[in-house]
């Protein structure tokens, strides 16, 4: 096909499935102008040439755009956001392919790993000195080093593949390259030089990925560009957010995009007990640097080393300042840039944040639904999952979860099938072991989020089924906390936001955290349960810290519901406090400020459990802060009956049983006394079992035997007492 014929089109990065298949998708009128099918060759022409197999873009999109992996842009010399030439490609057949695999590829050349290769490269249009990815062998790097025919094949089933041991992959390009390139030239790709994060391999950041690219790609691959604005370009980006939320990854994947050096620098590698010796090390790593330029500089967890000064000894303020110099002596070209990242942002000294240091900050926040989506899309896409497994269910369902747990989870499903496959004892062939549904809910039960696992979280099995009656309160509750989960478009044409806080309040027993669990499982969100005095502190300022702390992490593993229980241990008036320190005080207006800034975040529900409402603090109870006030009472007849039946429902129950009358007789019972009577009259009838039998596993057989009768009942009814009187 004629020059005339081809497309300049703009390279944008590929889909997070589509990473390492060869693919490049185009939109639909591009397609017809190159007049190419779905499944079709086209050559991409950067500084060298690659070939790539037609898709259509998602969506129906359209513009003058290919989308393609890291090892495609690679293997065409070319970088997000620059132009190629596509055009259509006829190929042959191939007799015969010829991988050099990495050196380091922990697999033996054998029948199995040829098989694999082959079932990766399957349809797919190879050239010479073109690097590949096989999925199946853990998304190792290989290069094409020949083909038979010479020029572009395509691998069939009767194609011979060949994989080339104890050789690098350096040589192997180096073999080919003038095949490649025509000149000799080192531009060549070269696979072990190349084995890093891409931007691919990030999900569900695509706008901060997009931030840090304009602070540090241009900078580093464009440096002209500044100087025809005459501006400097910037010298450092701070990443900050939580832990696990890919910090450390944006900063790898964007030092390879670039083909830059990149020089971590660890706290504790820095610093030492001489004096001077900390700043020496720092200085090296800069001149390292610089002699290694284009390079980026990544301080992994930059509070270690750079906290605010009036805090620090002697070494930790030199340091500081040492890294202050060392910043501003940056050469304005951009060769060199600093990344820093860390979760705890307002501890570094306030030096470092200003203009001409750290240019920008960017936050790298809690993924929502459709950036787990994307994130398990990334950690699946060489996992063999069954039919049944729903990537979309699990997004929706693992709120709060970082890039970092839902690796963890991925990881965990696997093990899972690995175990499930040899408890069954059977040899199952690599190709047949899969991951299932099932394999995912184990490792859902056994994975949580990473931010929450210092406090008290979970995802409630309780539902509104195992609350019996109540219904008004139910109906409060979900109005509270599932609608803005399920009505969200609602809520914004509407212009207003859910109440933030819920207060339960009534007698003891009557079902207050029964019903707060309730609706975590409803709704499916985090659960973090505060008991109020596991917050108080006897030292100065701890208290407040840890409520702080709490509010902190339910943020960033929203959506989630924060639940109080006994809170007027916490937060009573404060005009009737009669303790010297003031750390009531403390904490009621630290609970406030949290309460007020929950507005902001519309995923964040906050509950509260007391049977002494007078004695709260007004202010606490005003709107915007507790303002539902939500009464959960003794139970009337209909709603004993409906306890009962919850309890009873799973039991061996004798036909005999009236619960009807059984609520009636119990009137002045709490939800808890009820389930204690429940409780009572099964352990009247284990007991009537285990008496006729003399040995523990005797009486074990015949468990079935099990019938808890009305006497059973009347039994518990006399050992258990109303806690609340008769009403």
């Amino acid at each position: 096909m004629s020059d005339e014929t081809a497309l300049e089109l703009t390279v944008r990065g590929a889909e997070k499935r589509d990473a390492g298949r060869g693919i490049a998708r185009l939109p639909e009128d591009a397609r017809q102008r190159l007049g190419v099918l779905s499944g079709d060759t086209v050559v991409i022409e950067g500084e060298r040439e690659t070939v790539a197999k037609v898709w259509p873009a998602r969506g129906g999109a359209t513009g003058q755009s290919i989308q393609v992996d890291a090892d495609t842009r690679t293997n065409a010399g070319v970088k997000i956001g620059e132009s190629v030439r596509v055009r259509r490609q006829a190929v042959e057949e191939a007799v015969a392919v010829t991988l050099a695999a990495p050196d380091d590829l922990g697999f033996d050349d054998s029948d199995l790993v040829r098989q694999s290769a082959k079932r990766d490269l399957l349809d797919r249009p190879l050239h010479q000195g073109e690097r590949v990815r096989i999925e199946r062998l853990g998304g190792s790097a290989f290069v094409v080093t020949k083909t038979v025919p010479d020029g572009t094949v395509r691998v069939t089933e009767d194609t011979s593949v060949t994989i080339t041991r104890k050789s690098s992959v350096r040589e192997s390009v180096s073999k080919t390259v003038d095949s490649v390139t025509g000149d000799g030239s080192t531009s060549t790709p070269k696979a072990d030089d190349r084995t890093g994060v891409t931007y691919e391999d990030i999900g569900g950041l695509d706008e901060e990925l997009d931030l840090v690219r304009e602070m540090i790609e241009l900078p580093l691959s464009e440096p002209e560009v500044f100087a025809r604005l005459g501006i400097e370009p910037p010298k450092g980006v701070l990443l900050h957010g939580p832990p696990g939320t890919g910090k450390t990854l944006i900063a790898k994947a964007v030092a390879n995009e670039v083909n830059a050096t990149f020089i971590t620098v660890s706290g504790p590698e820095i610093m030492s007990k001489y004096k001077g010796e900390s700043e020496e090390k720092l200085r090296e790593k800069f001149e390292e640097a610089e002699a290694n330029a284009p390079a980026i500089v990544f301080f992994d967890e930059i509070d270690s080393i750079a906290g605010k000064r009036d805090d620090g000894g002697d070494v930790e303020n030199r340091v500081v300042g040492q890294l202050l110099t060392l910043m501003d002596g940056l050469d304005a070209r951009g060769d060199v840039i600093v990344i820093g990242a860390t979760n705890r942002v307002d501890s570094l000294d306030p030096a470092l944040r200003r203009g001409g240091r750290f240019d920008r900050e960017i936050e790298i926040g809690v993924p929502g639904e459709a950036g787990r989506r994307e994130i398990l899309d990334v950690h699946t896409r060489r996992m063999p999952l069954a039919e049944d497994v729903d990537v979309d269910r699990i997004a929706s369902r693992t709120h709060g979860f970082v890039g970092a747990d839902l690796e963890s989870l991925a990881k965990e499903a696997a093990m899972t099938a690995l175990r499930r496959v040899r408890r069954d004892g059977e040899r199952v062939p690599l190709d047949e072991l899969e991951v299932v549904r099932s394999d995912f809910e184990a490792a859902m039960a056994s994975v949580e989020p990473s931010a929450m696992r210092e406090y008290v979280a979970e995802t409630p099995a309780t539902t509104f089924e195992n609350v019996g009656g109540l219904q008004d309160a139910k109906d409060t509750l979900e109005r509270a906390v599932t609608w803005p989960l399920t009505y969200g478009p609602l809520f914004e044409a509407a212009n207003t936001s859910p109440p933030s806080g819920v207060l339960l309040y009534g007698p003891p027993g009557t079902g207050k955290t029964l019903l707060a669990r309730a609706i975590a499982g409803e709704s499916g969100v985090n659960f973090i349960h505060v008991a109020g005095p596991e917050l108080l502190d006897r030292y100065v300022g701890e208290s407040e810290k840890a409520v702080r702390e709490v509010f902190e992490r339910a943020r960033q593993a929203s959506p989630a519901i924060v639940f109080f229980d006994e809170i007027d241990a916490v937060a009573t008036n404060r005009d009737s406090m009669g303790s010297d320190s003031g750390v009531g005080e403390r904490v009621v207006s630290q609970l406030l400020t949290e309460l007020d800034r929950l507005t902001d975040n519309p995923n964040l529900v906050v509950l509260a459990a007391t049977n002494r409402r007078d004695a709260l603090d007004p202010a606490l109870l005003r709107p915007g802060r507790l303002e539902s006030h939500v009464e959960v009472p003794a139970p009337d007849h209909d709603a004993r009956r409906a306890i009962l039946a919850v309890h009873t429902r799973d039991k061996p129950v004798d036909d005999d049983v009236d619960l009807d009358a059984l609520a009636g007789q119990l009137e002045g019972y709490s939800g808890a006394d009820l389930t204690a009577v429940c409780r009572d009259a099964a352990m009247s009838a284990i007991r009537e079992v285990a008496d006729q039998y003399e040995s523990p596993d005797e009486a074990n057989e015949h468990h079935k035997e099990i019938l808890i009768r009305r006497e059973h009942f009347d039994a518990a009814v006399e050992s258990v007492r109303p806690s609340l009187g008769a009403v």
